[in-house]
């Protein structure tokens, strides 16, 4: 059938939005610099997609989403996602991903070799790059070989990324994090 409708929401982070279909939803969308420009990226995702209210399952996903990022911890992994429009490969990484709890880190490569690939961290990458549904597939968790905090392609980047993992109580590499006081 397809994604069905469209909301935006309040987070501690800023204004996220999702899109829905009858399976789960079929994108998420972090805070872009503004609510416009977040608003644009999902109509530009999912061109004639109205923004409606919720159906209840999709609003309890938007409230789980939201305490997430204001740092309850919950890994998300119940909320369910329609995947049909993503590859076997991403689907394979986005599994083994959500099993990952709230709070905790993975590397590139540990996601490769959980996987049966260990040459694969670069396309755990671009898989992790293209992920639909941040942060329900929690792809601010995987951070470069050494602890280092690897790429983000959401909006604010790598400041985006620690902000998130902040917000989790993750620790990574010998000092504290970027938001620690």
């Amino acid at each position: 059938m397809g994604t069905v409708g469209l909301c935006l929401f309040d987070t501690a982070i800023g204004r996220c939005a999702v899109a829905w279909s009858v399976d789960g939803l079929t994108g998420v969308q972090l805070p872009e610099a503004d609510e416009a420009a977040t608003r644009a990226r999902m109509r530009a995702r999912f061109a004639g997609v109205e923004e409606c209210e919720p159906p209840v399952e999709v609003f309890e996903a938007v409230r789980r989403i939201s305490a997430a990022l204001a740092g309850e911890a919950d890994d998300l992994r119940s909320i369910r996602l329609d995947e049909s429009g993503v590859g076997a490969f991403p689907r394979r990484v986005y599994a083994l991903l959500r099993e990952l709890p709230y709070g905790a880190t993975t590397t590139y490569g540990e996601l490769a070799a959980r996987l049966g690939e260990p040459g694969a961290a670069r396309a755990v990458g671009r898989a992790l790059g293209d992920n639909p549904f941040a942060p329900v597939v929690p792809c601010h968790r995987v951070l470069a070989a050494g602890g280092g905090s690897g790429g983000f392609s959401a909006a604010g980047g790598v400041r985006t990324k620690l902000r998130m993992l902040a917000i989790e109580g993750a620790r990574f590499g010998a000092q504290p994090g970027l938001f620690d006081a």
